[in-house]
């Protein structure tokens, strides 16, 4: 009697194929969640945010991560931000050190939020997110 060798090869593929098919769905989920990128600092160390400003969905998020010119944090300004919105959770007021440390930030509010680096701020290291 010959053993059909076929069979779990037939069956490894597939297992292979539902794992590939399982990590494509969560990354297209993750870039989908993460609408934007900004950077601390310009790549020549100019103090600002790069893009200064971004357009995402509501529920989208924001990541900022430390380029140039650091340390750098992202303070929200309660009277530059939607009625009722907490912006001490979205501020991350412990200053960012090290290259290429991140911190993100989730809107769930449609309208425009302004914020700024504290060090910074008087270099007009300053920054907008609106919020469809």
């Amino acid at each position: 009697m010959k053993a059909n060798h076929a069979a779990p090869r037939v069956t490894f593929l597939r297992k292979v194929a539902q794992t590939a098919g399982v990590a494509a769905s969560t990354l297209a989920l993750t870039f989908a969640a993460n609408a934007a990128d900004i950077k601390l600092g310009s790549d020549s160390g100019g103090l600002q945010f790069v893009p200064s400003e971004v357009t995402i969905s509501k529920g989208e998020s924001v990541t900022w991560k430390n380029n140039a010119g650091f340390p750098h944090n992202i303070v929200f300004d309660e009277d530059e931000c939607p009625s009722g919105v907490n912006v001490d959770s979205l501020s991350h007021e412990d200053l960012l050190n090290a290259p290429g440390e991140t911190a993100t930030s989730k809107f769930d509010v449609a309208g425009t939020y302004s914020y700024y680096c504290e060090p910074h701020q008087g270099a007009g290291m300053t920054g907008k997110i609106i919020v469809k």
